[in-house]
């Protein structure tokens, strides 16, 4: 796959505030110990056909170069899962203060493990 395909446009991500606060308010919630989760699916009136992804990534996590890494690798994670995961579905990624210790690889499963879950349930 070309990296301007695989490439998050401003569609991918989510951005304003009620995005966040509407999957905070009604989105299925799955908790690990470095990340949570939030998932719902988009409103019809919200358009787009893939998956977004919204970051949460507060000072308890660390600095900023330590919060932009986090970042980073959850962004690159989405890049390579978002074509398993669905289509018209949001998420939040929130992280906890353990993920910056995270290699790459622990970032994954768990967040993969997260994502399945929300998956297995949403009914």
């Amino acid at each position: 796959m070309e990296a301007s395909s695989r490439r998050l446009r401003s569609g991918d991500r989510l951005r304003r505030p009620q995005e966040f606060r509407r999957l905070s308010a009604a989105g299925r919630r799955r908790s690990g110990p470095n990340f949570v989760v939030l998932s719902a699916a988009r409103e019809r009136d919200e358009g787009g056909q893939g998956c977004r992804l919204g970051l949460t990534v507060s000072r308890k996590v660390g600095g900023a170069v330590v919060r932009n890494r986090v970042k980073r690798r959850v962004r690159e994670w989405f890049r390579n899962t978002r074509g398993s995961i669905g289509e018209g579905i949001d998420f939040v990624v929130i992280a906890r203060a353990g993920a910056a210790g995270l290699a790459y690889r622990a970032l994954t499963d768990e967040l993969d493990g997260l994502v399945r879950r929300a998956d297995d349930r949403r009914g």
